[in-house]
């Protein structure tokens, strides 16, 4: 195949839509972004006083209301509602028109980490408190991973190969690499991304279990990945819905904009602990490269997972320094303004990947003090200027997951 015909045939992102802690829709959501203006802050949806977590990043102002009818928003949990507002934002931004093309042509594939925990524990409180009579029918499906994944299909008519994928952050990049296959295989357009809403009491204490949430209850100094004070994550909520579909089609339905090509991606999983081999981080990373066929000194920018945790930093920036050297790269962790939105966590990085290429600049990590062990030449305090044609979006998800995503200008 041609070098011509194969980019035509590549998938490229031609919408975006955001909600986030620090902003309820992209452009809002991008300019306190670059502003470096954090959506961090005492938790407010319950009383947190009596949990060793008190910071998060909440969707402060979301009202469901404005973005689905309200039969749907009594049958869904919130990571299902920030998807409806992502959704529609990202399908406007692409200029998809509802009948352009035929329902099996189309596709949503989500990524889900936490389910629908805030409807869940609401309906069983009302089964201990009221008794079964009193839980709705929803709870049957509101809290499935699959759940977001369905609504979309069924509101969107989108009847081609949906899916879910539950691999916590990596899932964001996860989802596009499937979104890749499927358009390979003839579906036109994919709805793809990810959101995710576990800020409920149940919520928070599910997550404690993994030891490793920040419990520094000053917002701006709980999340501070590759900081020699780094102790921990902040727990986030939204995500991004991004339009994937091939260059072709997407000029041939006439798309006002194409942001991005996805150029390369690669999944790793890390070795059972204690087994003495290194982490799956760094070959995800060189994967990637090799799929977009680009060489590490073509990579403008790197979108670091940033856990927050000092070893999975330190795994991360040695990864990131021994690919392209010390300080060879310019790397930055915009989540430092929302938390880690799981699922919604690398798809709001892709986000602003995107966007970065658009506008030619590289937003800050805000609040860290970089350690200069760690070797990174890393975006902090005030955006950075920059000719960008090349980026690279990094995750790691609990349990061992790493993705890498290569993305090129169009």
């Amino acid at each position: 195949m041609s070098a011509v015909r194969d980019r035509e045939s590549a998938p490229v992102i031609t919408g975006v839509g955001v909600v986030a802690p620090n902003g309820l829709d992209r452009e809002t959501w991008w300019r306190a972004t670059l502003e470096g203006s954090s959506g961090l802050g005492r938790i407010s949806r319950f009383d947190p006083a009596g949990y060793p977590v008190t910071v998060a990043g909440e969707a402060t102002g979301f009202r469901a209301a404005d973005h689905a009818p309200a039969r749907l928003v009594a049958e869904t949990d919130a990571m299902t509602q920030y998807a409806f507002a992502a959704a529609n934002e990202a399908l406007a931004d692409a200029g998809v028109a509802e009948d352009a093309l035929a329902d099996l042509d189309m596709a949503a594939i989500t990524a889900n980490s936490s389910g629908g925990v805030e409807f869940g524990q609401r309906e069983l409180q009302k089964l201990y408190s009221e008794g079964p009579q009193a839980v709705g029918a929803y709870m049957s499906i509101a809290w499935f991973y699959a759940a977001t994944t369905g609504q979309l299909s069924i509101r969107h008519g989108m009847r081609g190969p949906c899916g879910v994928l539950c691999s916590e952050q990596a899932g964001g990049l996860d989802v596009l690499a499937q979104a890749r296959r499927v358009l390979a295989k003839g579906t036109r357009l994919v709805l793809s991304g990810g959101t995710d809403a576990s800020l409920s009491p149940y919520g928070l204490v599910c997550q404690l279990s993994n030891g490793l949430l920040s419990e520094e209850p000053r917002p701006e100094r709980a999340f501070v990945p590759f900081d020699p004070e780094a102790g921990g994550y902040v727990p986030g909520e939204g995500g991004a819905i991004l339009v994937v579909e091939s260059a072709a089609d997407a000029r041939a339905r006439g798309a006002g904009r194409i942001y991005a090509e996805l150029a390369g991606y690669a999944a790793t999983t890390d070795p059972r602990p204690g087994s003495g081999r290194p982490p799956g981080i760094r070959r995800a990373l060189e994967l990637a490269l090799a799929d977009a066929g680009t060489a590490p000194e073509d990579i403008d920018v790197v979108f670091a997972d940033g856990y927050g945790v000092p070893e999975l930093d330190r795994q991360e920036a040695e990864a990131v320094a021994g690919v392209f050297g010390p300080a060879g790269v310019p790397v930055t962790v915009p989540k430092t303004m929302t938390g880690r939105l799981y699922a919604g966590g690398a798809a709001l990085d892709v986000a602003a990947a995107v966007l970065a290429l658009r506008d030619q600049v590289i937003p800050p990590s805000v609040n860290v003090r970089p350690d200069p062990a760690h070797r990174l030449d890393l975006v902090t305090d005030r955006p950075r200027e920059a000719s960008l044609r090349t980026a690279l979006v990094l995750a790691r998800g609990y349990g061992g997951f790493n993705a890498a995503v290569v993305l090129r200008a169009a």
